[in-house]
């Protein structure tokens, strides 16, 4: 009997040893996730993901020029596209902004094709693509397309934002979904944007 018990405490105790090591191998496999974004323009929502699964939700505000892809500087669209984010500004007057990599090369074939940006600029949104930067952000094609909060919240504000796209082209959230967003992303996530 007392032989038993030894070895029935054994093995609860190697089992829960295994056990603590595969919580503690889960807890260090999470963060090492790679989180994407996925932005759909016609519901308004921006997705998280980690390996195919919903992560989170939000509803969002986007450029109030409409539906399209994004074509020149000012018609306030927000691009068609797969994106990464290239930097944070954490001093924005939208509370925390992150930039996406508008124009990419689709982008930038599109301005070279239409005559909105010369083969210099083609060649500076490719050089940029390749090292994972920022590209120009001054051609015809337009810039500064990114992910921000709101800035200094009102009740007005909340209800433009539930409400109507109000966005010059980038895809706005309220601070605090910002500021939970920022938890899943870094330097080169990938964002989609679709209609």
């Amino acid at each position: 009997m007392h032989q038993k018990l030894i070895r029935w405490v054994s093995a609860l105790a190697l089992g829960l040893a295994s056990q603590l090591v595969s919580a503690t191998d889960l807890r260090t496999a999470a963060l090492d996730v790679d989180y994407a974004l996925e932005i759909d323009k016609s519901e308004r929502s921006l997705v998280i993901r980690a390996d195919g699964r919903v992560v989170r939700k939000f509803q969002v505000a986007l450029g109030r020029g409409g539906l399209g892809d994004k074509r020149i500087r000012g018609d306030n669209k927000t691009p068609l596209g797969t994106y990464h984010i290239t930097e944070f500004n954490e001093v924005s007057p939208f509370l925390l902004f992150m930039r996406l990599n508008y124009p990419n090369v689709k982008d930038g074939f599109y301005g070279l094709r239409s005559h909105l940006i010369g083969q210099a600029e083609f060649q500076q949104i490719i050089a940029a693509a390749r090292h994972g930067e920022t590209p120009p952000q001054n051609t015809d094609l337009g810039g500064a397309v990114g992910i921000h909060g709101l800035g200094e919240e009102t009740a007005d504000k909340l209800k433009v934002q539930r409400h109507f796209d109000w966005t010059r082209g980038c895809i706005a959230l309220t601070n605090e979904q910002i500021i939970e967003l920022r938890r899943y992303v870094e330097i080169g996530t990938l964002v989609t944007i679709r209609e």
